[in-house]
């Protein structure tokens, strides 16, 4: 349940940042009218990806038990990696994701409603479909789909509070901090999941080995027993993982956490290059990361405006 709780909570928040980066600018910049479109745009992805949600797990019930495990083998190994992009994605652009909304904000607003829905959209609908997709890729692999599902849809809920929180300024966390360690444990669950998406496609008789154990300690950690209960939730745990399993889970996870905590040096790129000379550019902070969570916890700036303007028009009343 922990486990799909973090991959609610990790993808809900970014979409909620998203969102409340979109509205601050609008508002921030007096264009209230733009609002419902923005709407429009954030309701039509949440309903593709609950639908896509829906269509993952009615229409593989209809399979054969073969085809169920082929078809959950390949979509967890393809959710693994649009996962593995997205952090790895997040770490390197979040500094500059403010920016980047903004610029595409404007060309929409030139544009016209149709360009500012389909902004929304795809700023949400993107974090919507691998959300749903990782999400039944997490369920599928834990086997019982009542808890993880509930742990996923209470990330969520906690993601869209924690979004409207920083949007009214009410709370300030060092967002850097917070994606790079959720980040991390993020990589720890997707190597569980794929791990059992290669024991799917195993036991699809797609590759070979499904006979062939690593080791067996289910006697020492019985999967009905809390602590194993405990593991299966948060780890993806296993106590008796084929051959072909462990190594996929090795080859993966060592390499990834190693390449995903290793310091980014600060190196002055061609895009750093075209700042004004008054303009100094982002330090790292000494963690080699950059401060994301200037920018990130800057999107409240919208609601202190609309407090500001409405505190400037009583002055001048009075």
């Amino acid at each position: 349940m922990f486990a799909n709780y973090l991959i609610g909570l990790r993808e809900g928040l970014e979409a909620s940042l998203v969102v409340c980066i979109l509205i601050a600018y609008l508002v921030k910049s007096g264009r209230r009218d733009a609002l419902r479109p923005i709407w429009l745009g954030v309701g039509a992805a949440v309903l593709l990806s609950l639908a896509f949600g829906a269509v993952l797990q009615f229409g593989s019930s209809t399979l054969t038990f073969t085809a169920q495990e082929g078809l959950g083998g390949s979509l967890s190994i393809v959710a693994v990696g649009l996962v593995t992009w997205m952090v790895f994605w997040m770490r390197r652009t979040a500094r500059h994701l403010k920016k980047e909304l903004h610029g595409k904000l404007d060309q929409a607003l030139a544009l016209g409603v149709g360009a500012l829905v389909l902004t929304a959209f795809l700023a949400v609908g993107r974090e919507g479909l691998e959300t749903a997709l990782f999400i039944w890729s997490a369920v599928s692999a834990t086997g019982d789909g009542v808890q993880p599902l509930a742990g996923a849809v209470l990330g969520l809920i906690t993601a869209v509070l924690l979004g409207w929180l920083f949007y009214r300024g009410a709370l300030r966390i060092n967002l850097a901090k917070f994606f790079t360690w959720t980040g991390g444990a993020l990589v720890v669950v997707a190597a569980g999941v794929l791990a059992y998406g290669f024991h799917d496609l195993q036991e699809a008789g797609v590759l070979p080995g499904l006979h062939s154990l690593a080791f067996d300690v289910s006697t020492q950690i019985p999967q009905d027993s809390w602590y194993g209960t405990l593991l299966k939730g948060t780890v993806n745990f296993q106590p008796d993982p084929t051959v072909l399993q462990t190594v996929v889970w090795a080859l993966y996870l060592i390499p990834t956490l190693v390449v995903f905590f290793a310091p980014v040096r600060f190196r002055t790129t061609q895009a750093r290059a075209g700042r004004t000379q008054n303009e100094s550019p982002v330090p790292d902070g000494g963690d080699g990361r950059g401060r994301v969570g200037d920018d990130a916890v800057g999107v409240h700036d919208g609601a202190r405006g609309d407090r500001d303007r409405a505190g400037d028009r009583q002055g001048r009343g009075a």
